[in-house]
């Protein structure tokens, strides 16, 4: 089968940091399901993942982890799908990825795909639904319910991304009021039109643009990008008892003193953890992907993609990475089609 992968870790812009294979066709077994991939959408965790380092493969690895695609085989064990069954997801970071015409994938961590996406609209939401729900709903502990956020408030830092974006619209499902912040006129069209109350420059100080707003203080706050840029302002806008949620890699240490005197929460989201310690509640991922599908065919939530990439070849998958690494992206960016 076709695959997209690497041997070598190496900048973008060489043509070998990312190559065309041909590699067997995997079978599934136990719980796994094969799916037959239609689209994927590329994230940070990718070129991350992707950067150079001197460690050579001798199996070549594959990336990718947002996929939506239609099940070819179920394991012996599996019992919450059935080939035929349309799928989406984001993986496990310890197995190889979907940039594959066939994948592997636990069957506790895929949901259902949404009925009225197409499949790049579906590749587009695995990842970071995952993510921002599992960072607002159980990291950060915020109400589901709207009436206990009527007069409480969250602060996005990097609102336009493809986290961001799912965000801002289930935040504001559960009823807070969402300031989202963003550097650039598309990026402050992108994030209103996500439905975000307000928003902020992130390249000057948070504080004093939030009091501008009425805001003294907000309780909570998350974070998407650059931490340690931000962390200075950001325990200067946390509330007393508010907590501070992240999940990118910050390039120097935290100093989270500057937390202590507001008792203030820290709290990283990870979204990986559940597949790649296989705890036990791993099919929370497969209920909260079926939320997702379900909110979205009711139209409460919606796709955040934005561009899309035809087909599926290292080459288009370079030109992926390099806009992802280019810190312009708004919403997210899929390839479809082998």
């Amino acid at each position: 089968m076709k695959a997209i992968g690497l041997t070598r870790y190496l900048p973008i812009e060489n043509t070998e940091s990312l190559i065309d294979l041909t590699v067997e066709k995997p079978k599934a077994n136990g719980r796994d399901l094969l799916v037959k991939v239609i689209a994927v959408s590329v994230n940070p965790v990718d070129t991350k993942v992707r950067s150079p380092k001197e460690k050579i493969e001798e199996t070549p690895k594959i990336l990718g982890w947002d996929v939506a695609g239609i099940v070819e085989e179920a394991g012996e064990d599996c019992s919450l799908f059935q080939p035929g069954d349309e799928v989406f997801y984001a993986g496990s970071i310890s197995r190889q990825g979907g940039n594959s015409e066939y994948h592997l994938v636990d069957e506790r961590i895929v949901g259902h795909k949404p009925k009225t996406l197409n499949f790049a609209e579906a590749a587009a939401l695995p990842l970071t639904s995952i993510t921002a729900w599992e960072a607002l709903f159980e990291r950060m502990k915020i109400s589901q319910e709207p009436r206990a956020n009527e007069t409480k408030s969250l602060l996005i830092i990097g609102a336009a991304g493809g986290v961001g974006s799912i965000a801002i619209q289930l935040a504001k499902h559960a009823g807070l009021t969402v300031i989202g912040t963003a550097s650039r006129q598309e990026t402050v069209d992108w994030v209103t039109s996500m439905g975000a109350d307000h928003i902020v420059n992130h390249h000057e100080a948070l504080l004093p643009q939030l009091q501008a707003l009425g805001f003294s203080s907000v309780p909570y706050i998350f974070c998407l990008n650059a931490l340690e840029k931000h962390w200075q302002g950001i325990s200067e806008a946390v509330s007393p008892q508010g907590v501070v949620c992240a999940i990118d890699d910050p390039k120097s240490p935290l100093n989270l003193n500057l937390l202590k005197r507001k008792s203030a929460t820290f709290v990283w989201e990870f979204m990986f953890t559940r597949s790649l310690f296989e705890t036990e509640d791993m099919i929370e991922q497969h209920i909260l992907l079926n939320r997702i599908a379900k909110a979205v065919d009711a139209g409460t939530l919606k796709t955040t993609l934005t561009q899309r990439l035809e087909p599926i070849t290292a080459e288009n998958l370079r030109h992926a990475h390099e806009l992802l690494e280019s810190n312009k992206m708004i919403g997210k960016l899929v390839l479809e089609h082998f």
